[in-house]
């Protein structure tokens, strides 16, 4: 697994890529130089992962099974040797940030270890993973699906974790995933989870040059 690391001193970022993204994608859609002022300045630093979408939710070669225990070997690299690594650089406080599926990434981490996290930065995210496995569910599609197992979140712990923490979810008025936005927020308030949902109006907002204003937005 190979990874990028921007910055020399700040609040780290953990940027995930979109859907079958590599860990040079921030950099070349201009997300690293849209955060250029905080990289350069100290203010943040950030690392920008790998993704295995495409031998897990993606791969029709392989069955289901095999697809979401594929995903679980990746989340549990991300807790397991990035997040260490990460808070290592730059203490306690991390944001999670991402994109189109990389939003489903980093709202599921935040979701299930918030306490490992600040804040979460959501772009343009879908938030349902059931369609990638044709009918198959168990246990661990349930666990790594943000829609589903939030509902039946009641860890006392858990939930004052995400109270505290600093969610954002982003989506344009037509972008193809403001739904599952919607969505997600209604779930958000129904557990008395703070959250900011911010909604781009008249805009389409499923792209680059929207999702880097976005970051400069809410970085800080």
């Amino acid at each position: 697994m190979e990874l990028l690391v921007f910055g020399h001193a700040g609040t780290p970022i953990l940027a995930f890529p979109s859907s079958m993204g590599r860990f040079h994608e921030w950099e070349d859609f201009g997300m690293v130089g849209a955060l250029h002022h905080q990289l350069t300045h100290g203010l943040n630093q950030l690392i920008c992962v790998d993704s295995v979408d495409h031998e897990s939710f993606y791969n029709k070669h392989v069955d289901p099974y095999t697809r979401i225990q594929r995903h679980r070997q990746y989340e549990r690299y991300v807790f397991d040797e990035v997040l260490p690594f990460v808070r290592h650089r730059g203490g306690d406080f991390v944001i999670a940030a991402g994109a189109s599926f990389g939003a489903y990434h980093a709202a599921n981490v935040v979701l299930k270890r918030p306490w490992a996290f600040g804040k979460l930065i959501a772009m343009s995210g879908a938030f349902d993973v059931k369609p990638f496995m044709d009918g198959f569910y168990d246990d661990n599609v349930y666990f790594s699906n943000p829609v589903d197992y939030l509902p039946g979140l009641d860890d006392a712990r858990t939930l004052e974790a995400l109270r505290r923490s600093h969610l954002i979810l982003t989506a344009g008025d037509h972008d193809p995933c403001k739904g599952a936005n919607d969505y997600l927020s209604r779930l958000l308030y129904e557990k008395d989870i703070p959250h900011t949902y911010h909604v781009l109006p008249g805009v389409f907002g499923h792209d680059w040059p929207w999702w880097r204003d976005l970051i400069q937005q809410h970085v800080g």
